[in-house]
């Protein structure tokens, strides 16, 4: 497998919004219950006192996307990501789950426009209808939005 693009060093906007899609090991069922979605809202909930406003997401049973504006000041997107994981994977221990939890990394894309924020989440929270799992993307109770993200132009 060809080795992963390297995240860029530097990126010229403040408190970037990044859409970030992260996978359960062996795209086991997982993720879409209540009670890691409570775990995952309280997690997210939090996410200012570190410097990280999550948006809009989406909890498949395999996979989650998310939409997160990071203060790179305060904490980078990595970091952050691995304390998600963590988090979720403290309550699916409690649940009596057997680890690997998660595929190794994830993936992310800065977000150039607001433009593109909406496009991005009209595509994800229409995953759970494609999948089968709703009629309506507001009958999937494992979606939602935290925070109202405002996209920002660049600074240079």
């Amino acid at each position: 497998m060809p080795d992963r693009l390297k995240r860029l060093d530097v990126v010229y906007q403040h408190s970037p919004i990044y859409f970030v899609t992260a996978c359960t090991a062996n795209r086991q069922n997982l993720l879409a219950t209540e009670a890691i979605h409570t775990a995952f809202k309280n997690f997210v909930g939090s996410g200012p006192t570190y410097g990280a406003w999550v948006g809009a997401y989406v909890l498949m049973p395999d996979h989650l996307h998310l939409f997160v504006a990071i203060d790179d000041q305060r904490i980078r997107l990595p970091a952050w990501m691995k304390s998600l994981k963590g988090k979720v994977s403290s309550e699916l221990r409690t649940a009596g789950y057997i680890p690997p939890y998660w595929q190794k990394g994830f993936f992310d894309h800065v977000l150039r426009s607001g433009e593109s924020y909406s496009e991005k989440w009209s595509y994800v929270r229409n995953n759970p209808l494609r999948a089968g799992l709703a009629k309506s993307w507001k009958e999937w109770p494992y979606c939602g939005e935290i925070f109202d993200l405002e996209f920002h132009n660049a600074r240079f």
